[in-house]
């Protein structure tokens, strides 16, 4: 296949979708399972019901917490 995409252009000049950008390894925001102060991830804006998250990789605990939190408003 790749070489049928080299005969229209090349694999380089291919639109990339804009929700194919990496998210973050929980590591490098300090994810941890449990609230901090109050806040947690069910209330932030980048929680993605039952257990995911826009920009942090991997399962997210909905009363976890991490450095990205922003309350939902």
């Amino acid at each position: 296949m790749l070489g049928a995409l080299a005969g229209i252009g090349g694999a380089a000049t291919l639109p990339v979708r804009a929700d194919a950008q990496q998210k973050v390894a929980q590591a490098n925001v300090q994810y941890q399972k449990q609230p901090k102060d109050g806040q947690m991830c069910n209330s932030c804006v980048n929680f993605q019901p039952p257990a995911a998250c826009k920009v942090v990789d991997g399962t997210i605990d909905p009363n976890g917490w991490c450095l990205l939190y922003a309350r939902r408003s």
